[in-house]
């Protein structure tokens, strides 16, 4: 069995384990940071929202290990979909072909791919470094400036965190279609 093929079925395998905490993670960043950005969120929405980002609905002990394992899973799915990806390949000229959920999981991949790994990286960094390593605020702050685009300016942050949040979501949205989990089965009829 080639590789592809061996890291195929390990991304089948964990994507729609990690769908659901991808999925939360997601969507409370993109909330949290247009939130407060965009629509002054009041400080008590944006703990709420913040705690379902971060895991610390699971407790103060359990959240870097969340964090741990979702970033971790989320890296191990660009690594697998990587080494799938037809990018080192020579393809055919494109042709006309219907856009399916498999055509733009593809097309999608490279776009977010660079964006998401930085945002799982640092993302650790900063919740492993804080919690276990007594890393410093200023270099905490350094994770938290790559995690949220910072570094594009205050106009452009909200917009990065933006595209980069639903760029996971299309990508969770179009994988977990692949699976078939969701389509309707027919019964046969007798």
């Amino acid at each position: 069995m080639n590789y592809a093929v061996k890291f195929r079925k390990i991304h089948r395998k964990i994507a729609p384990i990690l769908f659901i905490p991808l999925l939360l993670s997601a969507l409370t960043g993109v909330i949290y940071r247009l939130g407060k950005s965009w629509f002054g969120m009041p400080g008590e929405v944006s703990k709420i929202v913040m705690s379902i980002h971060q895991g610390t609905y699971l407790g103060k002990d359990l959240r870097p290990f969340y964090i741990l394992l979702v970033g971790l899973g989320l890296l191990g799915l660009i690594v697998t979909g990587i080494t799938m990806s037809r990018l080192g390949k020579k393809s055919s000229p494109p042709t006309a072909q219907k856009m399916s959920d498999r055509t733009l999981h593809r097309i999608l991949a490279p776009i977010v791919c660079l964006p998401l790994f930085l945002s799982a990286i640092s993302g650790i960094a900063y919740r492993i470094g804080r919690t276990w390593f007594g890393m410093s605020s200023d270099f905490g702050e350094l994770m938290m400036v790559i995690h949220q685009g910072e570094y594009l300016g205050d106009f452009l942050k909200p917009i990065y965190v933006l595209l980069v949040g639903v760029g996971l979501l299309f990508m969770l949205a179009t994988g977990i279609r692949m699976t078939g989990i969701f389509r309707k089965h027919r019964t046969p009829q007798v």
